[in-house]
């Protein structure tokens, strides 16, 4: 797997997600990935654009959304730095690139199951919680993705196993995609997770002993 210290961009600003274990569970997907030449490539939640560079590096044509200011400041000073032709775009995850269609879709959106209940929320914690269920934004990506991938096109999408996979593939298996987890990597809890351990557990998404949490990578093509 690529590791996480391989994908660091040379800026990352304060209050912007840098790229953690997830991050490079979907750089190893979109590594191995077969792209067309001047495949069009959008990433989506792109933070500090690490997986626009990437896939830039690849000869894509890149575009890159984030919904906050600081993560597009971060990732069009990234692409200027590392000479990367990428454009970044703010808004609400597909809002900026209604009518286009791309080749390649990356995703890895806020998952993290929350206390707090569904109401969005603020600050740094944008960049991971994502309401009781942890879906908030996972279902809008499965709702909302399918309609902007050309035909023979992938959407790539990582997510913990506390936020349910089986959940992620049925509803793009619903929407007409072959889909499918191709990519597992379990790492010891981050700093959010182990202070929500107990309420995890009270909800029967973890084990008494359980210490670790497992990443997945979802796979969606829709066929030809």
């Amino acid at each position: 797997m690529i590791k996480v210290r391989s994908l660091n961009p040379p800026l990352v600003l304060p209050g912007v997600y840098g790229p953690q274990e997830d991050t490079a569970l979907l750089a190893g997907a979109l590594s191995e990935e077969p792209l067309p030449p001047g495949a069009d490539v959008l990433d989506v939640g792109t933070g500090t654009g690490a997986l626009a560079l990437q896939a830039a590096r690849r000869g894509s044509r890149v575009t890159a959304v984030d919904v906050s200011w600081r993560a597009v400041c971060t990732a069009r000073a990234n692409a200027w730095l590392t000479g990367a032709s990428v454009r970044v775009r703010r808004g609400n995850l597909f809002h900026p690139v209604r009518g286009q269609s791309f080749d390649l879709i990356l995703s890895n959106p806020p998952y993290v199951p929350a206390p707090t209940g569904v109401r969005p929320p603020r600050g740094r914690a944008r960049a991971w919680d994502a309401g009781h269920d942890g879906r908030f934004v996972l279902d809008r990506v499965c709702r909302e993705a399918p309609a902007l991938l050309r035909p023979g096109g992938v959407l790539l999408i990582v997510h913990s196993e506390l936020s349910d996979s089986g959940r992620t593939v049925g509803h793009l298996r619903e929407a007409g995609l072959k889909a499918a987890v191709t990519r597992r990597h379990r790492i010891a809890f981050g700093p959010v997770l182990r202070t929500r351990k107990d309420w995890l557990r009270e909800r029967g998404l973890l084990s008494a002993a359980d210490e670790k949490e497992e990443l997945v990578v979802v796979r969606a093509e829709l066929p030809l």
